[in-house]
């Protein structure tokens, strides 16, 4: 997977180099009536991408962070839950075995 990850980086920073390459001319941007910011097109595409992504990926982190920890909590909760329940006698599932005469518990089928 890291062979993928590295082909596609690479396929598109070759894409960008060649974009810039051929499109290396200059533009005015209004940003106000009285403010013009003069730039090259790659810079702009490449500004216009970065203020799209950053934001995703940031939230695609804390998502991610989030709920890797809520993971690790439930995780540890379900271990303390077992190692409880082997000290007490029952199953890990929390319910305890079914006792012989029990009618309620019993997996026989009446006759």
């Amino acid at each position: 997977m890291q062979i993928v990850r590295t082909i596609l980086w690479v396929l598109l920073a070759v894409a960008l180099l060649g974009f810039s390459f051929l499109n290396w001319k200059p533009v005015e941007v209004h940003i106000w009536d009285n403010l013009v910011l003069e730039t090259k097109v790659p810079a702009l595409v490449i500004l216009s991408f970065l203020i799209g992504i950053v934001p995703m990926w940031l939230l695609h982190r804390g998502t991610k962070w989030r709920l890797e920890r809520r993971i690790k909590s439930l995780e540890n909760a379900f271990k303390a839950n077992s190692v409880s329940a082997q000290r007490t006698g029952e199953s890990p599932g929390g319910s305890a075995p079914a006792a012989p005469g029990d009618p309620a518990k019993s997996d026989l089928t009446p006759q």
